[in-house]
Protein backbone atom coordinates (compact mmCIF):
# COMPACT_ATOMS: atom_id res chain seq x y z
CA UNK A 1 0.00 0.00 0.00
CA UNK A 2 1.46 3.46 -1.10
CA UNK A 3 1.93 6.19 1.79
CA UNK A 4 -0.78 8.16 0.85
CA UNK A 5 -3.43 5.28 0.90
CA UNK A 6 -1.76 4.29 4.49
CA UNK A 7 -2.59 8.08 5.60
CA UNK A 8 -5.83 7.71 4.10
CA UNK A 9 -6.22 4.24 5.99
CA UNK A 10 -5.18 5.71 9.54
CA UNK A 11 -7.29 9.12 9.25
CA UNK A 12 -10.32 6.94 8.22
CA UNK A 13 -10.86 5.25 11.46
CA UNK A 14 -11.35 1.64 12.39
CA UNK A 15 -14.14 1.23 9.41
CA UNK A 16 -11.69 2.54 6.67
CA UNK A 17 -11.26 -0.39 3.93
CA UNK A 18 -8.10 0.09 1.82
CA UNK A 19 -9.10 1.08 -1.96
CA UNK A 20 -6.93 -1.07 -3.48
CA UNK A 21 -8.77 -4.26 -1.84
CA UNK A 22 -12.15 -2.76 -3.05
CA UNK A 23 -10.67 -2.73 -6.82
CA UNK A 24 -9.86 -6.38 -6.72
CA UNK A 25 -12.97 -6.88 -6.03
CA UNK A 26 -14.39 -4.96 -8.44
CA UNK A 27 -12.27 -5.77 -11.42
CA UNK A 28 -13.26 -9.52 -10.55
CA UNK A 29 -16.99 -8.94 -10.29
CA UNK A 30 -17.30 -6.98 -13.54
CA UNK A 31 -15.24 -9.06 -15.32
CA UNK A 32 -17.29 -12.74 -14.76
CA UNK A 33 -20.06 -10.41 -15.29
CA UNK A 34 -18.82 -9.20 -18.41
CA UNK A 35 -17.70 -12.48 -19.65
CA UNK A 36 -21.22 -13.69 -19.48
CA UNK A 37 -22.70 -10.87 -21.47
CA UNK A 38 -20.14 -11.02 -23.91
CA UNK A 39 -20.44 -15.12 -24.64
CA UNK A 40 -23.92 -14.89 -25.00
CA UNK A 41 -23.22 -11.81 -27.45
CA UNK A 42 -20.89 -13.35 -29.79
CA UNK A 43 -23.04 -17.04 -29.59
CA UNK A 44 -25.48 -14.35 -31.07
CA UNK A 45 -24.17 -13.89 -34.13
CA UNK A 46 -22.16 -17.14 -34.50
CA UNK A 47 -24.51 -19.76 -33.81
CA UNK A 48 -28.15 -18.68 -32.05
CA UNK A 49 -29.06 -17.65 -35.87
CA UNK A 50 -28.67 -20.75 -37.17
CA UNK A 51 -29.60 -23.05 -34.34
CA UNK A 52 -32.34 -21.31 -32.94
CA UNK A 53 -33.66 -19.56 -35.97
CA UNK A 54 -33.18 -22.34 -38.69
CA UNK A 55 -36.14 -21.08 -41.01
CA UNK A 56 -35.13 -17.21 -41.55
CA UNK A 57 -31.97 -15.86 -43.78
CA UNK A 58 -28.34 -15.19 -41.96
CA UNK A 59 -29.57 -11.26 -41.59
CA UNK A 60 -32.97 -12.43 -40.17
CA UNK A 61 -31.60 -14.72 -37.93
CA UNK A 62 -28.97 -12.48 -36.14
CA UNK A 63 -31.38 -9.77 -35.82
CA UNK A 64 -34.19 -12.00 -33.75
CA UNK A 65 -30.81 -13.21 -31.86
CA UNK A 66 -30.48 -9.32 -31.61
CA UNK A 67 -34.01 -9.14 -30.03
CA UNK A 68 -33.23 -11.59 -27.54
CA UNK A 69 -30.04 -10.05 -26.77
CA UNK A 70 -31.77 -6.46 -25.59
CA UNK A 71 -34.24 -8.48 -23.20
CA UNK A 72 -31.77 -8.97 -20.39
CA UNK A 73 -31.30 -4.98 -20.30
CA UNK A 74 -35.06 -4.83 -20.17
CA UNK A 75 -35.17 -7.02 -17.11
CA UNK A 76 -32.13 -4.84 -15.64
CA UNK A 77 -34.00 -2.38 -13.85
CA UNK A 78 -35.88 -5.06 -12.09
CA UNK A 79 -33.70 -7.17 -11.37
CA UNK A 80 -32.15 -4.50 -9.16
CA UNK A 81 -35.39 -3.64 -7.20
CA UNK A 82 -36.02 -7.31 -6.50
CA UNK A 83 -32.43 -7.44 -5.38
CA UNK A 84 -32.34 -4.17 -2.81
CA UNK A 85 -35.66 -5.71 -1.43
CA UNK A 86 -33.89 -9.28 -1.18
CA UNK A 87 -30.93 -7.42 0.27
CA UNK A 88 -33.34 -5.46 3.02
CA UNK A 89 -34.99 -8.65 4.31
CA UNK A 90 -32.04 -11.00 4.63
CA UNK A 91 -28.57 -9.03 3.89
CA UNK A 92 -26.39 -8.10 1.73
CA UNK A 93 -24.41 -12.10 1.51
CA UNK A 94 -28.14 -13.47 0.46
CA UNK A 95 -28.42 -11.09 -2.25
CA UNK A 96 -25.34 -11.44 -4.12
CA UNK A 97 -25.02 -14.88 -3.40
CA UNK A 98 -28.71 -14.94 -4.77
CA UNK A 99 -27.71 -12.86 -8.00
CA UNK A 100 -24.57 -14.60 -9.00
CA UNK A 101 -26.39 -17.77 -8.63
CA UNK A 102 -28.87 -17.29 -10.52
CA UNK A 103 -26.39 -15.79 -13.36
CA UNK A 104 -24.83 -19.11 -13.19
CA UNK A 105 -27.69 -20.85 -13.78
CA UNK A 106 -28.72 -18.98 -16.32
CA UNK A 107 -25.98 -18.86 -18.53
CA UNK A 108 -24.98 -22.41 -17.74
CA UNK A 109 -28.71 -23.12 -18.62
CA UNK A 110 -28.52 -21.56 -22.66
CA UNK A 111 -25.87 -24.46 -22.65
CA UNK A 112 -27.82 -27.39 -22.34
CA UNK A 113 -30.51 -25.81 -24.74
CA UNK A 114 -31.75 -28.03 -27.96
CA UNK A 115 -32.24 -26.24 -30.63
CA UNK A 116 -35.52 -25.13 -32.88
CA UNK A 117 -34.94 -28.35 -35.04
CA UNK A 118 -35.74 -30.85 -32.00
CA UNK A 119 -38.42 -28.57 -29.95
CA UNK A 120 -39.22 -25.78 -32.07
CA UNK A 121 -40.45 -22.57 -30.47
CA UNK A 122 -40.17 -23.80 -27.28
CA UNK A 123 -36.04 -23.41 -27.71
CA UNK A 124 -36.47 -19.95 -28.82
CA UNK A 125 -38.75 -19.16 -25.33
CA UNK A 126 -36.62 -20.82 -22.93
CA UNK A 127 -33.50 -18.87 -24.65
CA UNK A 128 -35.55 -15.53 -24.08
CA UNK A 129 -36.20 -16.81 -20.15
CA UNK A 130 -32.91 -17.63 -19.81
CA UNK A 131 -31.37 -14.24 -21.32
CA UNK A 132 -34.34 -12.08 -18.93
CA UNK A 133 -32.88 -14.32 -15.70
CA UNK A 134 -29.48 -13.31 -16.70
CA UNK A 135 -30.73 -9.32 -16.68
CA UNK A 136 -32.49 -9.83 -13.19
CA UNK A 137 -29.52 -11.32 -11.71
CA UNK A 138 -27.36 -8.73 -13.43
CA UNK A 139 -28.95 -5.93 -11.42
CA UNK A 140 -29.26 -7.81 -8.65
CA UNK A 141 -25.32 -8.59 -8.49
CA UNK A 142 -24.45 -4.92 -7.78
CA UNK A 143 -22.07 -4.99 -4.33
CA UNK A 144 -21.84 -1.21 -3.65
CA UNK A 145 -17.63 -1.48 -4.37
CA UNK A 146 -17.87 0.84 -6.56
CA UNK A 147 -19.66 3.05 -4.86
CA UNK A 148 -17.21 2.80 -1.70
CA UNK A 149 -14.47 3.09 -3.75
CA UNK A 150 -15.01 6.62 -4.66
CA UNK A 151 -15.72 7.27 -1.23
CA UNK A 152 -13.15 5.61 0.50
CA UNK A 153 -10.13 6.74 -2.35
CA UNK A 154 -7.91 9.81 -1.81
CA UNK A 155 -9.64 12.42 -3.70
CA UNK A 156 -6.87 13.21 -6.21
CA UNK A 157 -6.74 9.47 -7.16
CA UNK A 158 -10.85 9.11 -7.81
CA UNK A 159 -10.44 9.31 -11.00
CA UNK A 160 -7.53 6.13 -11.02
CA UNK A 161 -9.69 3.81 -8.86
CA UNK A 162 -13.25 5.07 -11.06
CA UNK A 163 -11.28 3.54 -13.74
CA UNK A 164 -10.26 0.12 -12.20
CA UNK A 165 -13.67 -1.00 -12.22
CA UNK A 166 -14.29 -0.50 -15.94
CA UNK A 167 -11.71 -2.65 -16.58
CA UNK A 168 -13.64 -5.60 -16.00
CA UNK A 169 -16.01 -5.27 -19.40
CA UNK A 170 -12.42 -5.20 -22.08
CA UNK A 171 -10.89 -7.83 -19.80
CA UNK A 172 -14.38 -10.05 -20.20
CA UNK A 173 -14.43 -9.11 -23.78
CA UNK A 174 -10.52 -10.54 -24.63
CA UNK A 175 -11.31 -13.98 -22.71
CA UNK A 176 -14.84 -14.61 -24.39
CA UNK A 177 -13.20 -13.89 -27.82
CA UNK A 178 -10.22 -15.94 -27.21
CA UNK A 179 -12.20 -18.53 -26.43
CA UNK A 180 -14.72 -18.55 -29.07
CA UNK A 181 -11.44 -17.91 -31.16
CA UNK A 182 -9.80 -21.01 -30.16
CA UNK A 183 -12.87 -23.72 -30.28
CA UNK A 184 -13.45 -21.77 -33.56
CA UNK A 185 -9.92 -22.95 -35.02
CA UNK A 186 -10.00 -26.38 -33.74
CA UNK A 187 -13.33 -27.69 -34.10
CA UNK A 188 -14.87 -28.97 -37.27
CA UNK A 189 -17.63 -26.11 -38.30
CA UNK A 190 -20.49 -28.91 -37.28
CA UNK A 191 -18.75 -29.76 -33.92
CA UNK A 192 -18.35 -26.10 -33.28
CA UNK A 193 -21.62 -25.75 -34.04
CA UNK A 194 -23.08 -28.98 -32.47
CA UNK A 195 -21.32 -28.73 -29.03
CA UNK A 196 -18.20 -26.86 -29.21
CA UNK A 197 -20.45 -23.55 -28.57
CA UNK A 198 -21.83 -24.67 -25.19
CA UNK A 199 -18.29 -24.61 -23.87
CA UNK A 200 -18.08 -20.72 -22.89
CA UNK A 201 -20.81 -21.18 -21.27
CA UNK A 202 -20.12 -23.55 -18.84
CA UNK A 203 -16.62 -21.72 -18.22
CA UNK A 204 -19.13 -18.55 -17.43
CA UNK A 205 -20.43 -21.00 -14.49
CA UNK A 206 -17.22 -21.86 -13.05
CA UNK A 207 -15.96 -18.30 -13.41
CA UNK A 208 -18.77 -17.15 -11.30
CA UNK A 209 -18.60 -19.57 -8.98
CA UNK A 210 -14.98 -18.29 -8.45
CA UNK A 211 -16.64 -14.22 -8.50
CA UNK A 212 -19.08 -15.09 -5.62
CA UNK A 213 -16.41 -16.27 -2.87
CA UNK A 214 -13.62 -13.59 -3.88
CA UNK A 215 -16.45 -10.89 -3.77
CA UNK A 216 -18.12 -12.73 -0.91
CA UNK A 217 -14.93 -12.50 1.11
CA UNK A 218 -14.99 -8.65 0.79
CA UNK A 219 -17.93 -8.00 1.02
CA UNK A 220 -19.42 -9.74 4.19
CA UNK A 221 -16.03 -8.47 5.90
CA UNK A 222 -16.35 -6.70 8.88
CA UNK A 223 -14.21 -4.10 7.44
CA UNK A 224 -16.37 -3.61 4.39
CA UNK A 225 -20.20 -3.46 6.38
CA UNK A 226 -18.56 -0.68 8.62
CA UNK A 227 -17.28 1.57 6.19
CA UNK A 228 -20.82 1.03 4.11
CA UNK A 229 -22.73 2.18 7.40
CA UNK A 230 -20.38 4.83 8.10
CA UNK A 231 -20.87 5.88 4.72
CA UNK A 232 -24.80 5.64 4.80
CA UNK A 233 -24.58 3.20 1.44
CA UNK A 234 -28.21 1.97 2.28
CA UNK A 235 -30.82 -0.47 -0.21
CA UNK A 236 -33.44 1.93 -0.86
CA UNK A 237 -36.78 0.98 -2.20
CA UNK A 238 -36.57 2.28 -5.81
CA UNK A 239 -39.83 4.23 -5.58
CA UNK A 240 -38.38 6.18 -3.20
CA UNK A 241 -35.36 6.49 -5.04
CA UNK A 242 -36.95 7.70 -8.12
CA UNK A 243 -39.45 9.95 -6.23
CA UNK A 244 -36.44 11.64 -4.27
CA UNK A 245 -33.72 11.38 -6.93
CA UNK A 246 -35.72 10.82 -10.12
CA UNK A 247 -33.50 13.80 -11.90
CA UNK A 248 -30.61 12.66 -11.10
CA UNK A 249 -30.84 9.41 -12.30
CA UNK A 250 -32.53 10.27 -15.84
CA UNK A 251 -29.67 12.97 -15.87
CA UNK A 252 -27.03 10.22 -14.99
CA UNK A 253 -28.39 7.59 -17.55
CA UNK A 254 -28.10 10.21 -20.25
CA UNK A 255 -24.65 11.53 -19.15
CA UNK A 256 -22.19 8.73 -20.64
CA UNK A 257 -24.37 8.02 -23.32
CA UNK A 258 -22.31 7.92 -25.97
CA UNK A 259 -20.00 5.64 -24.61
CA UNK A 260 -22.48 3.02 -23.84
CA UNK A 261 -23.98 3.47 -27.07
CA UNK A 262 -20.30 3.10 -28.80
CA UNK A 263 -19.82 0.11 -26.65
CA UNK A 264 -21.89 -2.53 -28.44
CA UNK A 265 -21.09 -0.85 -32.04
CA UNK A 266 -17.55 -1.72 -31.58
CA UNK A 267 -17.65 -4.66 -29.78
CA UNK A 268 -20.80 -6.86 -30.95
CA UNK A 269 -22.32 -5.33 -34.06
CA UNK A 270 -18.78 -5.16 -36.06
CA UNK A 271 -18.93 -8.91 -36.13
CA UNK A 272 -22.27 -9.33 -36.99
CA UNK A 273 -21.94 -6.95 -39.95
CA UNK A 274 -18.37 -8.56 -41.56
CA UNK A 275 -20.52 -11.83 -41.56
CA UNK A 276 -23.17 -10.67 -43.00
CA UNK A 277 -21.03 -8.50 -46.17
CA UNK A 278 -19.05 -11.73 -45.82
CA UNK A 279 -15.30 -9.57 -46.25
CA UNK A 280 -13.62 -11.32 -43.92
CA UNK A 281 -13.28 -14.58 -41.82
CA UNK A 282 -14.87 -15.05 -38.44
CA UNK A 283 -11.59 -16.47 -36.86
CA UNK A 284 -9.65 -12.82 -38.42
CA UNK A 285 -11.94 -10.63 -37.13
CA UNK A 286 -12.18 -12.23 -33.09
CA UNK A 287 -8.38 -12.05 -33.38
CA UNK A 288 -8.24 -8.09 -34.68
CA UNK A 289 -11.28 -7.95 -32.02
CA UNK A 290 -9.20 -9.34 -29.41
CA UNK A 291 -6.32 -7.19 -30.18
CA UNK A 292 -9.01 -3.94 -29.85
CA UNK A 293 -10.11 -5.74 -26.31
CA UNK A 294 -6.20 -5.00 -25.27
CA UNK A 295 -6.30 -1.79 -26.99
CA UNK A 296 -9.36 -0.95 -24.98
CA UNK A 297 -7.54 -2.03 -21.39
CA UNK A 298 -4.85 0.42 -22.18
CA UNK A 299 -7.05 2.99 -23.27
CA UNK A 300 -9.12 2.72 -19.84
CA UNK A 301 -6.27 2.86 -17.71
CA UNK A 302 -5.04 6.03 -19.60
CA UNK A 303 -7.77 7.32 -19.53
CA UNK A 304 -7.56 7.48 -15.26
CA UNK A 305 -4.69 9.54 -15.98
CA UNK A 306 -6.67 12.08 -18.37
CA UNK A 307 -9.29 12.57 -15.68
CA UNK A 308 -6.64 13.31 -13.28
CA UNK A 309 -5.04 16.00 -15.00
CA UNK A 310 -8.28 18.06 -16.91
CA UNK A 311 -11.17 15.82 -14.44
CA UNK A 312 -13.58 13.31 -15.18
CA UNK A 313 -16.62 15.14 -16.50
CA UNK A 314 -14.70 17.27 -19.13
CA UNK A 315 -12.97 13.40 -19.73
CA UNK A 316 -16.24 11.87 -20.75
CA UNK A 317 -17.45 15.30 -22.99
CA UNK A 318 -14.49 15.79 -24.57
CA UNK A 319 -14.92 12.03 -25.40
CA UNK A 320 -18.40 12.30 -26.49
CA UNK A 321 -17.12 14.94 -29.06
CA UNK A 322 -15.12 13.09 -30.52
CA UNK A 323 -17.23 9.74 -30.92
CA UNK A 324 -19.04 12.32 -32.64
CA UNK A 325 -16.34 12.85 -35.38
CA UNK A 326 -15.85 9.16 -35.17
CA UNK A 327 -18.86 8.48 -36.45
CA UNK A 328 -19.00 10.20 -38.76
CA UNK A 329 -15.89 8.40 -40.39
CA UNK A 330 -18.19 4.85 -39.76
CA UNK A 331 -19.47 4.36 -43.43
CA UNK A 332 -16.06 4.83 -44.56
CA UNK A 333 -14.40 2.57 -42.65
CA UNK A 334 -16.89 0.31 -41.65
CA UNK A 335 -17.85 -0.07 -45.36
CA UNK A 336 -14.34 -0.52 -46.78
CA UNK A 337 -11.35 -2.80 -47.28
CA UNK A 338 -10.85 -5.40 -44.65
CA UNK A 339 -7.91 -2.95 -42.99
CA UNK A 340 -10.43 -0.33 -43.15
CA UNK A 341 -12.86 -2.33 -40.83
CA UNK A 342 -9.96 -3.39 -38.49
CA UNK A 343 -9.29 0.36 -38.40
CA UNK A 344 -12.63 1.17 -37.74
CA UNK A 345 -12.62 -1.76 -34.89
CA UNK A 346 -8.80 -0.80 -33.22
CA UNK A 347 -9.63 3.10 -33.46
CA UNK A 348 -13.64 2.40 -31.61
CA UNK A 349 -11.82 0.34 -28.63
CA UNK A 350 -9.21 3.45 -28.17
CA UNK A 351 -12.23 5.59 -27.84
CA UNK A 352 -14.13 3.30 -26.02
CA UNK A 353 -11.67 2.86 -23.67
CA UNK A 354 -10.93 6.44 -22.58
CA UNK A 355 -14.88 7.09 -22.42
CA UNK A 356 -15.79 4.03 -20.61
CA UNK A 357 -13.09 4.37 -18.02
CA UNK A 358 -14.80 7.48 -16.57
CA UNK A 359 -18.29 6.91 -17.68
CA UNK A 360 -19.27 5.02 -14.81
CA UNK A 361 -20.45 7.61 -11.69
CA UNK A 362 -20.10 10.64 -14.33
CA UNK A 363 -22.88 12.30 -11.67
CA UNK A 364 -23.47 9.92 -8.89
CA UNK A 365 -21.36 12.74 -6.38
CA UNK A 366 -24.70 14.65 -6.82
CA UNK A 367 -26.27 11.86 -4.78
CA UNK A 368 -25.94 12.32 -1.37
CA UNK A 369 -24.55 9.32 0.30
CA UNK A 370 -27.61 7.89 1.56
CA UNK A 371 -28.74 7.34 -1.97
CA UNK A 372 -25.70 6.43 -3.65
CA UNK A 373 -25.52 2.90 -2.96
CA UNK A 374 -28.89 2.61 -4.90
CA UNK A 375 -28.94 5.38 -7.36
CA UNK A 376 -25.70 4.24 -8.60
CA UNK A 377 -27.12 1.12 -9.77
CA UNK A 378 -29.83 2.60 -11.22
CA UNK A 379 -27.81 5.05 -13.15
CA UNK A 380 -25.62 2.41 -14.53
CA UNK A 381 -29.07 -0.11 -15.45
CA UNK A 382 -30.56 2.71 -17.02
CA UNK A 383 -27.54 4.22 -18.97
CA UNK A 384 -26.91 0.24 -20.43
CA UNK A 385 -31.19 0.35 -21.41
CA UNK A 386 -31.01 3.64 -22.95
CA UNK A 387 -27.53 3.48 -24.88
CA UNK A 388 -26.62 -0.03 -25.12
CA UNK A 389 -29.13 -2.89 -25.21
CA UNK A 390 -30.42 -1.88 -28.49
CA UNK A 391 -27.52 -1.41 -29.96
CA UNK A 392 -26.52 -4.17 -31.93
CA UNK A 393 -30.21 -5.05 -33.34
CA UNK A 394 -30.97 -1.11 -34.27
CA UNK A 395 -27.48 -1.09 -36.11
CA UNK A 396 -27.60 -3.94 -38.06
CA UNK A 397 -30.92 -3.71 -39.13
CA UNK A 398 -30.90 0.12 -39.98
CA UNK A 399 -27.62 -0.59 -41.80
CA UNK A 400 -28.66 -3.70 -43.94
CA UNK A 401 -31.75 -1.20 -45.14
CA UNK A 402 -30.66 2.01 -45.44
CA UNK A 403 -26.62 1.85 -45.40
CA UNK A 404 -23.87 3.05 -42.53
CA UNK A 405 -24.78 6.14 -42.24
CA UNK A 406 -27.81 5.00 -39.76
CA UNK A 407 -24.64 3.65 -37.36
CA UNK A 408 -23.44 7.27 -37.70
CA UNK A 409 -26.96 8.52 -36.70
CA UNK A 410 -27.23 6.15 -34.00
CA UNK A 411 -23.67 7.40 -32.71
CA UNK A 412 -24.58 11.32 -32.99
CA UNK A 413 -27.73 11.01 -30.94
CA UNK A 414 -25.94 9.39 -28.12
CA UNK A 415 -23.12 12.17 -28.72
CA UNK A 416 -25.58 14.78 -28.14
CA UNK A 417 -27.95 13.18 -25.37
CA UNK A 418 -24.44 13.17 -23.42
CA UNK A 419 -23.20 17.01 -24.15
CA UNK A 420 -26.75 18.36 -23.29
CA UNK A 421 -26.74 16.00 -20.10
CA UNK A 422 -23.53 17.21 -18.57
CA UNK A 423 -24.74 20.72 -19.53
CA UNK A 424 -27.59 20.58 -17.38
CA UNK A 425 -25.81 18.81 -14.80
CA UNK A 426 -23.59 21.53 -14.46
CA UNK A 427 -26.03 24.35 -14.52
CA UNK A 428 -27.75 22.64 -11.60
CA UNK A 429 -24.02 22.75 -10.01
CA UNK A 430 -24.27 26.45 -10.77
CA UNK A 431 -27.41 27.40 -8.86
CA UNK A 432 -26.77 25.29 -5.84
CA UNK A 433 -23.72 26.77 -5.63
CA UNK A 434 -25.61 30.24 -5.97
Amino acid sequence: MSHTLQAHAAHSGPASVAPNEIAVGVVIGRTSEYFDFFVYGIASVLIFPQLFFPFTGQLQGMLYSFSLFALAFVARPFGTALFMWIQRQWGRGVKLTAALFLLGTATAGIAFLPGYEKIGGYAIALLALLRIMQGVAFGGSWDGLPSLLALNAPKERRSWYAMIGQLGAPLGFVIASALFLYLYNSLSAPDFLGWGWRYPFFVAFAINVVALFARLRLVLGEEYTEAMQEKSLEPIRTTEMVREQGYNIFIGSFAALASYALFHVVTIFPLSWIAFQGSQTTAQVLTVQIVGGFVGILATIGSGWIAARIGKRTTVGALAAMIGVFSLLTPLLLGGSPVMQDTFILLGFALLGVSYGQASGTVTANFAPRFRYTGAALTSDFAWLFGAAFAPLVALGLSAKFGLLSVTVYLLSGVICTLIALAINQSLEDQTEE
